[in-house]
């Protein structure tokens, strides 16, 4: 298993530090990570699994240019996604993601993709071309936007199973463990 740097406390008390030997029951799960870890990947296969739909926020949040889309639609296009029973939302939107307590709330699964920084870019690079503010943003993910959503989970999502997947092998882990 990778080592990790400088793991969030609080999440070190609540999360699963392997995946079980099969994932609670899931129904609202929420995906979060730096750019580059595979949340959309990983979203896609577990609403496969799950038979459940799958929403990348980026998709929906970044208008052309790219900019985000203003906060009061935001909020709206926030209320829906999380109006149904089951569903997996892959997105960390950084510094941008003003609604993620909601949709913690409403989730009864959280995925942490905590990756190191090099196979973040690797794949980024591999992928697209992205802007200076995104590399900025993976750059300083565990020293800036983890500890914003470790406050966030602890504060909003005490109820929520935790899982912290630091490499591909966990997360094939939790995709063969994952049920409906």
């Amino acid at each position: 298993m990778d080592s990790y740097v400088r793991q969030p406390e609080a999440l070190q008390n609540r999360a699963w530090q392997e995946p079980p030997s099969q994932v609670p029951t899931v129904k609202r799960i929420v995906i979060l990570g730096r750019g580059g870890a595979g949340k959309s990947t990983l979203a896609q296969r577990l609403g496969q699994a799950l038979r459940s739909p799958v929403t990348e926020l980026d998709s929906i949040f970044w208008k052309p240019g790219p900019k985000p889309t203003p906060k009061h639609e935001w909020e709206q296009i926030q209320h829906r996604l999380l109006a149904g029973n089951r569903w997996v939302i892959d997105g960390d939107l950084g510094p941008y993601d003003i609604h993620l307590a909601m949709r913690l709330s409403a989730a009864d699964t959280i995925a942490v993709l905590d990756f190191p920084l090099w196979r973040c870019i690797w794949r980024t690079l591999r992928r697209s071309r992205e802007t200076r503010e995104y590399w900025q943003w993976v750059y300083h993910y565990r020293r800036k936007s983890l500890p914003a959503i470790t406050y966030a989970i602890e504060k909003h999502a005490a109820h929520a199973d935790l899982y912290i997947l630091r490499n591909p092998k966990e997360v094939q882990r939790f995709l063969d463990t994952a049920r409906p």
